[in-house]
């Protein structure tokens, strides 16, 4: 699986900063979410970030 959340915040003009403070997640895992620097998502962070982007998983992960 690969990471595009990157994308998908550029997409929707969305800093990370602004997604960490609008989801608790804090800015370390979210840029290494967004530089494809983790092995592991857990579901309670794809649930934040989809719910604060209105976005499905798919928008977040690609098979590759």
């Amino acid at each position: 699986m690969k990471i595009i959340l990157n994308n998908t915040l550029k997409s929707k003009h969305i800093s990370q900063y602004r997604l960490a403070k609008e989801t608790g997640i804090a800015i370390s895992t979210l840029s290494n979410l967004c530089n494809n620097k983790t092995s592991g998502v857990q579901f309670s962070v794809l649930q934040k970030i989809c719910d604060a982007l209105n976005c499905e998983v798919s928008d977040i992960l690609e098979r590759e």
